[in-house]
């Protein structure tokens, strides 16, 4: 018999081993909205990229693609990613994995048809809420703290403002043009999680069962 729908309290990567691979949204990093901004002391350069990306991730509509994730032990595991904002996204892991997360707007489904089970979090309390939201902040509650350059990018570095020691979120950017390339988590205990973003591409008319609650 399944296990009931349960609806655990997130505390960073404090899962099993085997949730470890669905860390890129339910590790309560940057709850997101929260409490006021905090000094973050970065340069007016800096200021101006975390803007651009705010307003870059805010224009995202329905979109498609893949991902590839690396956990803290080194296992990579892909799959197909769906977008439709404000609000909604499905990841559906390739086999033998084949774990299933999806947001419905409101609620984040974490579907295990290997362990039979369900669990379900609230949106705002995962750090798939910093770009899924109606109107991206990145000035609110997270606290960009720091902006790092490379040739063709820039990565932006996130804390949740009044929760230092929780962990760290990282988004790196693309630019010409300005796309989303990967975003890593990083655990109090200096576990990290990165997911790559590949060949994401808008799309229209995405089948609204996509996006059904309870992993539908």
């Amino acid at each position: 018999m399944k296990p009931p729908l349960t609806e655990p309290r997130l505390t960073g990567f404090d899962l099993t081993r085997r949730r470890l691979t669905v860390g890129l949204t339910v590790a309560a990093l940057v709850p997101a909205g929260a409490g006021r901004a905090a000094d973050s002391g970065l340069t007016s350069d800096d200021k101006a990229l975390v803007d651009q990306a705010a307003a870059y991730l805010e224009s995202l509509g329905e979109a498609r693609g893949r991902f590839e994730q690396t956990d803290p032990r080194g296992v990579v595991t892909a799959g197909d990613l769906y977008l439709s904002r404000p609000g909604k996204a499905r990841f559906a892991y390739d086999p033998p994995y084949s774990l299933l997360i999806v947001s419905d707007g409101h609620t984040v489904w974490v579907t295990d048809p290997r362990l039979h089970t369900v669990n379900h979090y609230p949106l705002k309390q995962t750090p798939l809420a910093l770009f899924l939201a109606d109107h991206v902040r990145l000035d609110q509650g997270v606290v960009v703290d720091h902006v790092e350059r490379f040739s063709d990018g820039f990565t932006l570095f996130a804390r949740d403002g009044r929760h230092w020691a929780q962990g760290r979120v990282a988004l790196t950017f693309g630019q010409s043009p300005l796309s989303l390339r990967q975003w890593s988590l990083t655990n109090s205990q200096g576990q990290t999680t990165q997911v790559r973003i590949l060949d994401l591409k808008p799309a229209s008319g995405l089948d609204p069962a996509l996006f059904l609650g309870r992993g539908g």
